[in-house]
């Protein structure tokens, strides 16, 4: 069978933070000094340059700037990235272009740089409206700034933004996450993240866990009540974390999920393309050390790793995304971006079907509300030697 390209997307890392947040496990790097932003732009180019063989006539869908926090990054710098980006890759028309940012770093004035720029949506950490919880997660902000820095966005144009919250603090309580919601509503951002808080492994979380961690009972309690309000306030769960008013989807961690194309750039960023004659597939990492980063960027000393992903574990790779979505996929999809028969997957599929896990239906497979609670245990069904 063979595979017909998946929508393309662009990542582009930016490393450097102002602090290491406790629990977070992504490459980022407290930044000391002034940071070498100017250089950095010029590395992502030359890593771009490096890729682009890899995507020849193929169209940008989406681009997004993540971290790190790419809200250090002055908006002149986005701007002569993306310029530069643009006249090497067609970007389609409407293109989402998002930034996440850091209401610690957030500026008067820099917004509407950023929109003059090309960012035309946004996404915020907030993680928390209460001070206490976001001082025992290590942020650098204040519920105030928070809420400062989402409306200074509105008043610079954005509309499209995203909120992240998390649940499950130390020291929460059910009422202290339904007044984050409350909080969160009140601001009318088009969509909102809203995860658990885990003890991720190489954290200083999962060193040192934090006292007052809810237990699972009450993670979960936390969890139905926040969901039920997010439903009644019109934001509709598409994925295990994600809400949005309608139309407000992110087009790009949507493709993450339907097991699309990206191109990653940046100190650590992966990306997975589909390519060549015999349309494989290729997952390539670039290195995490941004001094490493910015001296080997453009040459193959840059390149973390490639694997090419044999086709026996693509049925995991593809659930592994796919079925984090609310209402699942086509199995003519799966067929699409993995190349494979999905009588390959009968089996796993009839043993979930089977435990009450997934719902199969006019070639609609769709995890079912109890498959939801144990996505891993789907998951895991198709690993290779499963």
């Amino acid at each position: 069978m063979t595979l017909t390209p998946p929508p393309l997307s662009l990542y582009v890392h930016v490393p450097w933070c102002v602090r290491k947040c406790p629990y977070c496990d992504f490459n980022s790097h407290e930044g000391r000094g002034a940071l070498p932003f100017a250089a950095y732009v010029d590395a992502l180019l030359a890593d771009l340059d490096q890729d682009l063989p890899l995507v020849w006539g193929r169209t940008v869908q989406t681009v997004f700037f993540g971290g790190g926090t790419p809200s250090l990054m002055p908006p002149e710098f986005i701007d002569r990235f993306l310029q530069g980006a643009s006249s090497r890759l067609r970007f389609a028309p409407g293109c989402e272009i998002t930034l996440e940012t850091n209401p610690g770093t957030a500026e008067h004035g820099r917004f509407e740089l950023y929109r003059d720029a090309g960012i035309n949506r946004l996404s915020f950490g907030i993680q928390s409206f209460d001070d206490g919880c976001l001082q025992r997660l290590g942020r650098i902000h204040d519920s105030r700034e928070a809420e400062a820095a989402v409306k200074l966005a509105q008043d610079a144009g954005f509309d499209n933004f995203n909120l992240d919250l998390m649940y499950a603090l130390p020291q929460q309580t059910l009422a202290m996450a339904e007044h984050d919601l409350e909080r969160a509503f009140a601001l009318q951002p088009a969509h909102i993240s809203h995860y658990q808080l885990t003890l991720e492994p190489n954290t200083v979380f999962a060193a040192r866990p934090p006292v007052g961690i809810p237990d699972d009972d009450r993670s979960w309690d936390i969890q139905e009540r926040c969901q039920a309000m997010l439903a009644d306030a019109g934001y509709g769960q598409y994925e295990v974390s994600a809400y949005a008013r309608p139309g407000r989807h992110c087009a790009h961690n949507l493709n993450y999920w339907k097991y699309g194309d990206y191109l990653g750039i940046g100190a650590g960023a992966h990306g997975k393309l589909t390519l060549g004659h015999d349309q494989s597939i290729l997952r390539r990492w670039k290195h995490k050390h941004p001094a490493r980063y910015l001296a080997d960027a453009g040459t193959a000393a840059a390149i973390g790793g490639d694997e090419h992903i044999a086709p026996e574990r693509r049925p995991f790779e593809f659930m592994l995304n796919a079925l984090r979505l609310v209402d699942g996929f086509d199995l003519s999809t799966f067929e699409a971006r993995t190349g494979l028969s999905a009588a390959m997957i009968e089996p796993q599929l009839r043993a979930a079907v089977a435990r009450d896990w997934l719902a199969v239906e006019a070639g609609r497979v769709r995890p079912t509300e109890l498959g939801r609670r144990f996505t891993n245990d789907v998951v895991g069904l198709f690993l290779a030697d499963a």
